[in-house]
This record gives structure tokens, C-alpha cells and sequence, in this order.
């Protein structure tokens, strides 16, 4: 009974065997992930940071149809960990913004009076109406201001009112992650944001004598300066350290409204000129201050100086206009480009708005992206969407979830878009001074590698992700994450990452 039991097995075991050995040799060798560079490794070590908080994964995209390119992993370092990407979760944000919204969608500012216009004059109150636009700067409000002059209003005698019931109260709260209320990056979302509520200054040296220029825009209308800062002779390093900012709206006279930004302090002579960014005011007291100045840019009047309250547009009012925005592609360079997190947050809370009505919440915001990602065939365990701009100390991905994102936009119609809103090492973007020694050995090429990322950075994090073309022309997805506290010195080890890849990295055969 054993023997034919033995001999009715036999076969099957040969020709399961052979079927085993046939299933391995499709494999290639190509296919098998790579250790870690040697170089990357060393940078670890060099710089104290365990290898076990790095997360890496590298990815060839072979080229096909449009809708057809394929992937092969090269690189797999704990890649399927959820870790803090840091900013570089803007990726998610920008391109599912992309592919929900369109490219070409803009925002929409609406403009309501609950009064008539008469000889010239609009008597009544405005109304504005914010849907969360991220880039209403200067030069888009002159443009509705000569619109609201095209509908033949030369003077305004009444107030204004804001109306920001497309967003949730909860999210526009000045909350922060490192209590630095007074910087830029942590502006909160505003569906009237206005030029990013940030006074811009610029700081040099006159031209034409010893004393210190100071300007600032936006423009607002009852901003004065007081320079008392003095002029040293001192190298330029650590310039804003020695500066003394003061701006208190509260110690203003109630009559004007005078608002003065004091600087005292010392300015180094050796600098040619610098930007000093502060959020200072409240958001109405900046966007009617704005407001006013750029009716007056343009040429318009007042019967008096306006005072902005909060206000929901009545149902007796009419709409005066209708302003549109810069379309979104464009709104998408400058979120990766240059990092802008209040951007990236409002085209979240744009997805609620538009897919899930107001107000527009982050909670369903991610509900959004959640939905498109599963469209897409992406199923993203331990995914957390905080704010979709990556301030935060929740927010987490895997590497391998970003380069199947990355990945899956080259799919996408919109991809060549997302691919060049990315920074490219070398020329722009928080990548402009990034590679910049191994980017010199190819300028003898015809057709020059380029690696276009997206970088992240918080106390104890630092990110890339995007994509390189190698000087062999292969395109590769890259991902890597550093969650340590020293993770900043983490820059060297990302850099010899990229540097490998731009060289094609090592050939299958030599993987350890």
C-alpha cells in the first residue's frame, strides 16, 4: 500500500516542483529589492540616525501608453511603515485635488451690496463671500476692484461685511504645532484669505546713502512704519536676530485706525536685501485695511474709511460680481514648489466644499480623498490626513503608499501637471539649492537627468518624494522618510539617495 501510494505521489511532487522552479525564474533579478546604498548607509551613521527610523522605497516606472506605465520595486526599506511625511503629504492633497477638481477649476469670490448705485456712488454696504481662494493676492484684488469700477462705482459709502460660512469655525482657529503664532506657515485657512495674511517687509540698505529702506506689501490703509534701526557693520548671518518688531493694533487711536509697525535694532550693512515675514493682525483688520487700500490703488474713494465686520450675506442682497481666481494648476506650483501650507490646507477643505457642501470641514475633506484614492485602486492602511498639508505631528503615510501615489499620477491625465509642479534640484523650489555638485557632472549630456521632489521638514523629520530621471533616461518613484530627532541631519543620506539614482544606482547583479 506505502509503494503505490509512493509511486501515485511521485508525479505530482516532480510536477509540482517544476512548476515551483518555473514560478521563481519569473522573477527577476531586477525585480528582487536592493539593500541600501553604501553611501546612504554610511550618511546614516555618520550622522547618528538609526537605519530602523528610515523608511525608503524606491520604484522604476517603465513607460507605455498614456494610462499603461509599469512599475518594478528597486528599493525596499521598511517601506510598508505609516510614518510622518511631513510636508511632502502635500502630494496626496495636490494631486487628488487635480484629478477631483480639474485643473482648470478656480475659486470664486463674490461680491453682494444690499445697496444702489447712484450717479457714481454705491450706496450701501459690501458683502464678501469667500470659498476658500489660496491665492487672492495684490494683483488679484486690483483686478476686482476694476471690475467693481467697470459696473460704474467710483466712491463707497458704507461697510464692509465678510461672510466665511463655507468653512467649519473649528478650522479656522490659529492653532500651531510649535506656538510660533506670528510666522507664516502656521496662517490658518480663511475662506477670504488675503494675500496669505502676511505683512511682508522688505529690509536693505538705501542706495544712495548710509540708512535702511523699509517697505512692505500688501498695501493697507492705515499702515505707518517707525524705523529706528541702526545701521552695523556686520556680516549678514543671523540678521533677524538683532531685528525688533513691534506691531499693536490696540494702542492705535480710535479715530484713524493708525496702525504703526515699529523696528528698532540692528541691521547689518553686508546685506542686500531681505524679507521679513509676520502675521500681526487679525484677519478682518487685514482684509479691510487691504481692501480699502486697493480701492484707492485703483482710484476709487470713500465717504469714510470702512469698518469690516463678519457678517452672512443677506437674502435681500444682490450680487454685484462674481470674481475668479488663478486656476488650480497654477495654485498646485506653488504648494509644491514652495511648500505653502495654508494653500494645501484650503484645497482640502475646497474638495469638502465642493464633493460634501458647507460649511467645508478637514474631516470631510478627507472623506474625499479617501474615496478617490480607493477609485484609483489605492487601499492605504494607517493613512492620517490631519490638514493634508503635512503641519502636523499626526498626519502619516508609508513609502510605498506615496510611490504608488506617485506612480498611479503618471496614469492619471493630469500627471505631466503634477509632475511639474514639483521642485527641480538645482533651479527652483526648496530643491533650488539641492544636488547642485552631482548635477554638474551631467552637463555634458544632451539630454540631462533631473530629479524633481518634493521635500518635508519638521523638528524631527525630514522627507522626499517625487521623481528622478536618471542620466540613462529610466524615470524612478522615490520615497524616503526620517522620523528621528536627528533626523536633520538626515539631508546628506536623502541627497546620496538621489545621487544614486541619478547614476542609476548599482546593477541587479551587485545587490547584497
Amino acid at each position: 500500500m506505502r509503494s503505490l501510494l509512493k509511486r501515485l505521489l511521485t508525479p505530482f511532487l516532480t510536477i509540482l516542483w517544476i512548476a515551483v522552479s518555473l514560478l521563481a525564474t519569473t522573477v527577476k533579478a531586477e525585480d528582487t529589492p536592493l539593500a541600501l546604498p553604501s553611501a546612504v548607509t554610511s550618511s546614516l551613521e555618520r550622522n547618528q540616525i538609526p537605519k530602523d527610523a528610515v523608511s525608503i522605497s524606491v520604484m522604476e516606472i517603465e513607460p507605455g501608453r498614456p494610462g499603461k506605465h509599469l512599475a518594478k520595486n528597486i528599493l525596499d526599506w521598511h517601506a510598508n511603515e505609516a510614518m510622518n511625511p511631513a510636508s511632502t503629504m502635500k502630494l496626496l492633497t495636490t494631486l487628488a485635488g487635480l484629478d477631483v477638481l480639474g485643473p482648470q477649476y478656480r475659486w470664486r469670490t463674490n461680491i453682494y451690496t444690499d445697496g444702489v448705485i447712484r450717479q457714481g456712488t454705491l450706496k450701501g454696504n459690501i458683502y464678501l463671500q469667500g470659498t476658500g481662494d489660496p491665492k487672492l493676492i495684490p494683483e488679484e484684488l486690483a483686478k476686482l476692484m476694476k471690475a467693481l469700477q467697470g459696473l460704474g462705482i467710483q466712491k463707497i459709502d458704507g461697510n464692509l461685511f465678510f461672510d466665511r460660512s463655507a468653512y467649519a469655525s473649528s478650522v479656522m482657529e490659529h492653532n500651531t504645532i510649535d506656538g510660533e503664532s506670528l510666522r507664516a506657515y502656521n496662517v490658518p485657512p480663511d475662506p477670504l484669505l488675503y494675500a496669505f495674511r502676511t505683512l511682508s517687509f522688505q529690509i536693505g540698505k538705501s542706495r544712495t546713502a548710509d540708512f535702511i529702506d523699509i517697505s512692505y506689501t500688501p498695501a493697507l490703509s492705515q499702515l505707518k512704519i517707525n524705523n529706528q534701526m541702526q545701521l552695523v557693520d556686520r556680516p549678514c548671518d543671523n540678521w533677524k536676530s538683532n531685528i525688533r518688531f513691534n506691531l499693536d493694533p490696540e494702542s492705535s487711536t480710535n479715530t484713524d485706525q493708525l496702525l504703526i509697525a515699529q523696528f528698532s535694532g540692528a541691521f547689518p550693512s553686508a546685506c542686500k536685501g531681505v524679507s521679513y515675514n509676520v502675521v500681526a493682525l487679525d484677519a478682518n483688520t487685514f482684509l479691510t485695511q487691504g481692501f480699502t487700500a486697493a480701492w484707492e490703488l485703483a482710484g476709487g474713494s470713500w465717504t469714510q474709511l470702512p469698518v469690516g465686520k463678519n457678517g452672512v450675506v443677506p437674502l435681500a442682497a444682490r450680487l454685484l460680481l462674481q470674481f475668479e481666481g488663478i486656476n488650480l494648476a497654477d495654485d498646485v506650483q506653488d504648494i509644491n514648489k514652495y511648500s505653502n501650507n495654508v494653500m494645501a490646507r484650503q484645497l482640502l477643505l475646497t474638495l469638502a466644499l465642493e464633493k460634501m457642501g458647507k460649511p467645508a470641514t478637514t474631516a470631510n475633506g478627507e472623506l474625499v480623498i479617501q474615496s478617490w484614492l480607493k477609485q484609483n485602486g489605492m487601499n492605504f492602511p494607517g493613512l492620517v490626513i490631519e490638514n493634508g498639508s503635512g503641519l502636523s505631528r499626526n498626519e502619516a503615510i508609508s513609502a510605498g503608499q506615496m510611490n504608488q501615489l506617485l506612480f498611479t499620477a503618471r496614469n492619471l491625465p493630469v500627471g505631466d501637471i503634477f509632475y511639474n509642479s514639483l521642485p527641480i534640484a538645482g533651479t527652483d523650489g526648496t530643491m533650488r539649492n539641492r544636488l547642485m555638485t552631482q548635477l554638474r557632472k551631467f552637463l555634458h549630456l544632451k539630454k540631462k537627468p533631473e530629479a524633481r521632489i518634493k521635500t518635508g521638514s519638521l523638528a524631527d523629520v525630514r522627507a522626499i518624494s517625487g521623481y528622478v530621471l536618471s542620466k540613462s533616461g529610466k524615470l524612478y518613484a522615490v520615497t524616503s522618510f526620517i522620523n528621528h530627532p536627528n533626523a536633520w541631519r538626515g539631508l546628506e543620506a536623502h541627497d546620496q539617495l538621489l545621487a544614486w539614482l541619478l547614476e542609476d544606482g548599482p546593477e541587479p547583479k551587485h545587490a547584497r
